[in-house]
């Protein structure tokens, strides 16, 4: 489909009907979420993968218990580093020396930058920047979902702490910012399902300077 096309067929899917998502297009998207900007290029944030059905109700029952998570076929959480360590940084660097072939010494410039960067915010900020760039991956994601006509419903009411404990995010260094429910609607027991998008006009959303 051609993306606006796309994007007008998307739908935060209320019901699903649980048909599991080919892996193919679980994969396209997880590709597009891997490529999708973010500040520095440094991506610092996970994406869990969810398929395992009790794991999945152990978060429905954190999550309101909304329909969307057991009835879909694959849960992506994402989650954001709680904060930028200097190892990380270097990792990045060698990354960069790898793929570009280049020396990693001639990058001590970026990476010098990017640790005074870093350096100066207190905690909160940083971990407020981090889930900044997760929420950059997670919109490419519910894009890259509607390019591929699987539902993507976005979801942030769920309980974080209990989220963190399930996946045991905080001995890895993460806190969950906001998860994905990929699947395929349920058009009978979703009455929204057809109705027409409601979206704020142009002349009011859109200010040409």
């Amino acid at each position: 489909m051609e993306l606006i096309e796309a994007l007008n067929w998307r739908y935060a899917a209320k019901r699903m009907n649980g048909e599991k998502v080919p892996e193919e297009k679980v994969n396209r998207i997880l590709d597009a979420i891997q490529l999708a900007p973010t500040s520095l290029g440094l991506q610092p944030f996970s994406v869990i993968v969810v398929e395992d059905e009790q794991l999945k109700k152990e978060i429905s029952e954190k999550s309101n218990q909304q329909p969307q998570v057991m009835e879909g076929s694959h849960l992506l959480v994402f989650a954001s580093w709680n904060e930028v360590q200097d190892e990380s940084i270097d990792r990045y660097m060698r990354d960069i020396a790898t793929t570009r072939g280049v020396d990693e010494e001639s990058l001590d410039g970026f990476k010098t930058m990017i640790k005074q960067f870093i350096g100066q915010e207190d905690a909160e900020t940083v971990k407020n920047w981090t889930a900044r760039q997760a929420y950059i991956a997670f919109g490419v994601g519910l894009v890259a979902a509607a390019a591929e006509k699987v539902d993507a419903t976005p979801m942030e009411g769920f309980d974080k702490n209990e989220m963190d404990k399930i996946l045991g995010l905080k001995e890895k260094g993460l806190s969950s910012v906001v998860m994905i429910t990929l699947g395929y609607r349920d058009a009978e027991k979703d009455g929204l399902a057809a109705a027409q998008k409601v979206r704020r006009q142009k002349e009011e959303l859109f200010v040409r300077a």
